[in-house]
């Protein structure tokens, strides 16, 4: 599935809620199902900085395809963070550096939060797209290196 198609999926399901307070149950319930993060990878390196709360954020880099990994202390930070899993993960670099994010925006999620939370969600696609682009570079480099031997 495209990150559109994902981004699509997810404002569909968020039509379903007619307020914020039942949108904030839902963002609750996507945090509760977030797989299990290791607890290794709690690291300081690994906390994304600019978000209120505590956030961890591990990336895996497998044939071509960014992998991530979350957690955070806070349940409606929790269920931001699994949205972004769920929209990147698995896509190509060059796809989550090009992602437009748009069902923030057409869910009404950055409206919706506090401005502390709403900078937060910003560092946590920053950081996402940070990971894509390091993976790319690390990718590009490995094939030159391969190229040039």
């Amino acid at each position: 599935m495209s990150i559109v198609e994902k981004e699509q999926a997810i404002v569909a399901e968020f039509e379903l809620f007619s307020d914020w307070m039942d949108k904030y149950e839902h963002l609750i319930d996507l945090g509760k199902a977030l797989p299990a993060f290791d607890p290794e990878h709690k690291t300081e390196q690994r906390l994304i900085e600019g978000c209120q709360s505590r956030v961890w954020l591990a990336a895996a880099y497998d044939k071509g395809l960014v992998y991530f990994t979350a957690d955070s202390d806070a349940i409606i930070t929790k269920g931001i963070i699994s949205l972004l899993v769920r929209v990147l993960s698995g896509h190509t670099p060059q796809e989550i550096l090009d992602a437009p994010m748009d069902f923030i925006h057409q869910i009404g999620l950055k409206e919706n939060l506090s401005p502390t939370r709403a900078n937060g969600l910003l560092a946590m696609i920053k950081q996402m797209k940070l990971y894509a682009l390091v993976f790319q570079q690390q990718k590009s480099t490995n094939w030159q290196e391969a190229n040039t031997n």
